[in-house]
């Protein structure tokens, strides 16, 4: 019972919500708000602890696959039903664009920035000298291949103003290609648990695992009963307090979805694992931008929508700064290798866009990540071709471009893990 007891209180946490889903009460835009935030947050802590949990039972092809999308659920539950409900309510698009590109910039312009100088403080402290830049396990190299073929496709959406349906069957068809390539290039490394994960990891075989399938469906159901009134109750507050409602869907539902992965990811950092941590967050990054983004055009069309679900001049703007970004991230960690300045770069970029609202601070910031990015490229050119092929390629190839780069560029001498 030790090992549950945060597992029980998250789902306490979640009772008031379940009951006004079930009895059908209605309540104020806030109440529904916090009650309906609280749940999902608590349920995707539950599910990110079943996700880490499981994989003491599940190996190869069938983890990678049943842990990507379960582990990525709250976030998706929200933005398909937005997708789903622009179908037949065109002004909800906006609220399906906002989200995932919220989603998106939080993941990397908070998330990775923070993992990297969270883990180059802990090596610090642990060696007693400066580490300039975390380094990355070469097989990461396949990921960051897969993320940057996904960034290179999303380009088409704002230069064509629409996510279309064969957009987002080539994304899925990417994101298929994914697993089986990283089912073919698992590891045999140890499971490394912490938290509640841990000591759930440890219980009893049979316990463990009838414990694991019932957190799974527990916090799935709530998060479906959830993600309906949770998304309307975030569009009703906008208008009940003045908000403006494309900023409150973009940030408050990805940060309450991103919350357990990105406080797992800083665990792991402060542990010394930063670049498992990072690695973390970049295998989140290629799901979101493939199944979440590939996902979207279909929701709409079976919600009633054409085969093109349009995008209005902002959300564009807001589609090619992601894309930005994301391209930027790439640049940088083409060499398995992040600095700390490019950290705080993204970092502070990341808050300035808050400061500078509107369409002209929108096209600053692109042309500044994009600016960066290829400075990045120009100056990490040789790691362009092998990190492209590298999905393509064996695992062993891979392992070994990726370390020819690491040697080319050790007289550095100052990478940390």
């Amino acid at each position: 019972m030790r090992a549950l007891r945060p597992v029980l209180l998250c789902l306490l946490l979640a009772v008031p919500a379940v009951a006004l889903r079930l009895t059908g009460t209605e309540v104020a835009p806030g109440v529904a708000l916090l009650t309906f935030g609280i749940a999902v947050v608590a349920s995707s802590f539950v599910l990110a602890w079943a996700a880490e949990a499981a994989e003491v039972d599940i190996a190869g092809g069938l983890a990678i696959a049943v842990l990507a999308v379960i582990a990525v659920l709250p976030e998706y539950a929200v933005d398909l039903y937005f997708a789903y409900t622009a179908g037949s309510r065109p002004e909800y698009v906006q609220f399906a664009a906002a989200n995932m590109t919220g989603s998106n910039r939080l993941l990397l312009g908070l998330g990775w920035s923070l993992v990297v100088l969270l883990a180059l403080y802990v090596a610090r402290r642990r060696t007693g000298r400066p580490v300039k830049e975390l380094v990355l396990d070469p097989a990461y190299r396949i990921e960051i291949g897969f993320l940057a073929l996904a960034s290179l496709l999303a380009l088409v959406v704002p230069a064509t103003g629409e996510i279309h349906l064969w957009l987002g069957l080539v994304l899925l068809g990417v994101f298929v290609f994914y697993l089986v390539r990283m089912a073919r290039s698992g590891s045999d490394d140890e499971h490394d648990l912490v938290g509640p994960a841990a000591r759930i990891g440890a219980l009893p075989t049979r316990t463990r695992r009838i414990t694991v399938v019932a957190m799974f469906v527990v916090a799935a159901l709530v998060i479906l009963a959830s993600a309906e009134p949770f998304a309307d109750a975030l569009v009703h507050s906008g208008q009940a307090l003045g908000i403006d409602q494309f900023l409150l869907v973009q940030w408050l539902a990805p940060l309450s979805s991103e919350a357990p992965e990105l406080i797992i990811a800083m665990i792991f950092a402060l542990r010394g694992k930063g670049g498992a941590a990072l690695g973390l967050l970049v295998s989140a990054k290629v799901n979101q931008w493939t199944l979440l983004v590939g996902s979207l055009p279909i929701a709409y069309l079976a919600g009633g929508g054409s085969t093109s679900l349009v995008l209005d001049s902002r959300q564009v703007e807001e589609f090619a700064l992601t894309v930005a970004q994301t391209l930027m991230g790439i640049a940088v960690l083409i060499t398995l290798r992040f600095p700390r300045w490019a950290a705080w770069t993204l970092l502070a970029l990341f808050g300035i866009q808050f400061g500078v609202p509107g369409t002209g601070g929108r096209l600053v910031l692109t042309g500044v990540y994009l600016v960066l990015a290829t400075v990045a490229l120009v100056i990490n050119r040789h790691s362009v071709l092998p990190t492209l092929a590298a999905p393509f390629r064996r695992t062993q190839s891979v392992v070994s471009a990726a370390a020819a780069d690491v040697r080319e560029l050790q007289p550095s001498g100052s990478a940390g893990r």
